[in-house]
This record gives structure tokens, sequence and C-alpha cells, in this order.
């Protein structure tokens, strides 16, 4: 189990092998290979964590479980929250629990991450339905550190999270949005 102050950013880039290749230019380490990610966010029917602006995650991903608690994010350059986190043998049957405790899915969405690390930041190519992003998670000074040697700055960091990403690019495209899932 982790307690701890997430911070992090995404930086948007045009697809997996650019944002793979600026990322090990930089001299980042592989840490984690690609793989698929399951994400469902889950919710009471009163949306008791959305309108105290956190978050209650069951990640699903080759055979590893998690549960993530997220606070509400806190004025920053960078975004930052609680979080608390561990890892759960079952993640179908946990959301099974939780859903007889009154908590229900209310969005589902899907990633390839693939993880590096440089200089204290984890680094990850997150390729979605939406486009693919870089997101660094680590002190300020080493995102700030990080997302200069990518050759971006504080003007493209992106703080939403992937919901809201999702929810942008489905009002752009004039669709509705569901879940953000590969089809």
């Amino acid at each position: 189990m982790a307690v701890t102050i997430e911070r992090e950013i995404k930086l948007r880039f045009g697809n997996a092998l650019e944002a793979r290749a600026a990322v090990l230019a930089i001299g980042a380490t592989p840490i984690r290979d690609r793989r698929l990610q399951n994400d469902c966010l889950l919710d009471t029917a009163d949306m008791m964590l959305r309108n105290r602006r956190s978050a209650l995650r069951v990640r699903m991903e080759s055979g590893r479980s998690l549960i993530t608690f997220k606070g509400p994010a806190q004025p920053a350059a960078v975004k930052v929250r609680d979080e608390i986190e561990t890892d759960v043998g079952d993640g179908w049957l946990l959301l099974k629990l939780l859903e007889q405790l009154g908590f229900r899915p209310w969005f589902r969405y899907q990633k390839y991450r693939e993880e590096f690390s440089i200089d204290g930041c984890i680094v990850a190519v997150d390729e979605t339905p939406v486009g693919t992003f870089v997101e660094i998670e680590g002190d300020e000074d080493r995102i700030a550190n990080t997302a200069r040697a990518l050759g971006r700055g504080p003007s493209d960091y992106l703080l939403q999270s992937y919901h809201t990403l999702y929810q942008d690019d489905c009002l752009r495209r004039g669709v509705a949005a569901t879940n953000m899932l590969f089809t």
C-alpha cells in the first residue's frame, strides 16, 4: 500500500513511436513493458466522490489489479493530489464487492502504457483512443526538468484527467461521450 502525494503532467505527442523515441533520447530507462490497462472509475448514485472532486479507480493489467483513491487536485503548476493505492487479488471480484457497497462504474477507459525512469521521475507513454500522451510523475522540479528535456514547457502541460480529455475530444468531434475504449 502507498499513501502519497501524486504530482504529474501529461504532454501530447503525435504518436507512440515519436513519444517513445523522445523519451529514450533523453536517457530514460525502460522499467515496465507496454501493456493494456483497463481502468474503471466508480462512484455512488449521488456522485459523492465526483462532488468532492475525488476518484475511486480499479485498474486491471497483465494479471495485476490495483485500487486507487485520488483526492481533489490542489492548486499548482502541475497536477497535485493525495493518492492511496494498493494491490488487490482479483479486480473483477473487487468491482462486484464495491457494487454491493453502493459504488457503480461510471466511466471505463483503456490505454496501452509503457513506463520509463529518469532523474527520479516515472515517465509513461500512454496510447489512448484519443491520442498519445507522455505522463511525467515526480516532484515539481524534476517534472519541469524532464519536460524541458523533451522540448516542452509549462504551456504544454495538460493537467486534465483522461476522462476530461476524452469528453473534450467527443465534444470536438460532435459525438456522445460514453467510455474511452479501443474498438
